[in-house]
């Protein structure tokens, strides 16, 4: 029997992650089927209860149902409880009785990592800046604080923003948060984790901002660097984009479903050559 899987999002036409799911699936021998549902954005937990009424086994979730997904879980993980926001659902597992409750976790910060380490970036010991304070970033500090950087930095155009959100990391490792007028020193590590690659933007940043050999990483990409990303090349940062962070999230939520862990390499370069 063929187990059913989708993302939900609103709009959701545009995703990958079926493309992605279709491949691991393929390449891991699961017999799985995985679609994208556009769910009403006033009804999320409803397109959620029909799927799972219709055999749905467990989705991921995206812009804007995050956070409404969270508060529709049974059971969370502690990386999804902290960040308050979850992108994978699964029914009645991870080690849960066989009741169909539902278990939410966010694998976002775990794509980003690993993403980060295939790419040769140590974090250990790095001074890193992450641009932006929204649920992006959120869903991003507690994988990156147990790398175990030396400083993480917050930066964001509201700056009590970025002051809030560092303080509710702050037990978890060296991080402090404040506006974009506020950024001193050099970084080895510069995640851009807003919105304004979207809009063509670039957040107002100094110029001396990359240490020598410092990679910058947008958690967005496109068939061409953002703005961001080619601002940072200018500046002498090895540039890199976030294509490879969303299948490296999809291989998490694949694992926490099936047990298995897909090879990510064909996949990403599959779809680094459809862009």
């Amino acid at each position: 029997m063929t187990d059913r899987y989708c993302v939900f999002g609103n709009p959701v036409a545009h995703s990958k992650s079926p493309a992605i799911h279709a491949a691991f699936a393929e390449q891991t021998g699961e017999a799985i089927e995985y679609t994208a549902i556009a769910a009403p954005l006033d009804d999320f937990a409803g397109a959620w209860r029909r799927f799972v009424a219709e055999g749905g086994r467990g989705a991921n979730v995206t812009v804007p149902f995050k956070e409404e997904a969270f508060r529709l879980c049974d059971t969370l993980s502690q990386r999804a409880r902290r960040a308050g926001a979850v992108n994978t659902l699964i029914l009645g597992g991870n080690g849960l009785s066989s009741e169909l409750k539902v278990y939410g976790d966010t694998t976002d910060g775990v794509g980003l990592v690993r993403d980060l380490k295939r790419h040769g970036v140590t974090l250990a010991a790095a001074r890193v800046l992450v641009l932006g304070a929204g649920g992006a970033v959120r869903g991003v500090l507690e994988p990156l604080l147990a790398e175990g950087p030396a400083s993480v930095r917050v930066a964001n155009r509201t700056a009590a923003k970025a002051e809030s959100l560092a303080a509710d990391f702050s037990e978890l490792g060296e991080i402090t948060g404040g506006g974009f007028d506020a950024v001193v020193g050099q970084f080895q590590v510069v995640i851009n984790g807003t919105s304004a690659s979207l809009a063509g933007d670039l957040p107002p940043l100094p110029e001396d901002l990359f240490a020598p050999g410092a990679t910058a990483y947008d958690m967005m990409y496109g068939a061409e660097p953002t703005v961001f990303l080619r601002w940072a090349a200018e500046h002498g940062a090895r540039p890199e984009d976030g294509l490879g962070m969303l299948v490296e999230q999809a291989a998490e939520s694949f694992f926490q479903w099936r047990g298995k862990h897909p090879d990510t390499a064909p996949v990403l370069e599959r779809l680094r050559q459809a862009l």
